[in-house]
């Protein structure tokens, strides 16, 4: 299970160009079953991503496609955790 910080950097004020495809990344990150959750770090600092059914070389690689990460409107950090336990209605991530 993975934590996906995505934190703004220098080209900040570039997001509205690439937020399309910002949106676009996440859909599939959803669709794929990766992402369970998306949101946004506050005070506007970023957004933040839970992600699982991954392996750290496979995350890395999709975060490396984001448009976000590409222009350099984020830098990406990516902490993984090995879970042991959970809240019953979160015991699928530990299956």
């Amino acid at each position: 299970m993975f934590i996906v910080l995505l934190r703004f950097s220098g080209n900040k004020g570039k997001a509205s160009q690439f937020m399309e495809g910002h949106k676009e990344w996440i859909k599939r990150g959803l669709d794929d079953g990766v992402f369970l959750l998306v949101g946004s770090l506050q005070p506007n600092m970023g957004g933040g991503i839970v992600a699982h059914n991954t392996s750290l070389s496979d995350l890395q690689s999709r975060v490396k496609g984001d448009p976000f990460v590409v222009e350099n409107v984020v830098s990406a950090e990516i902490l993984e955790i090995t879970p042991s336990r959970a809240d019953e209605r979160l015991q699928f991530l530990l299956d």
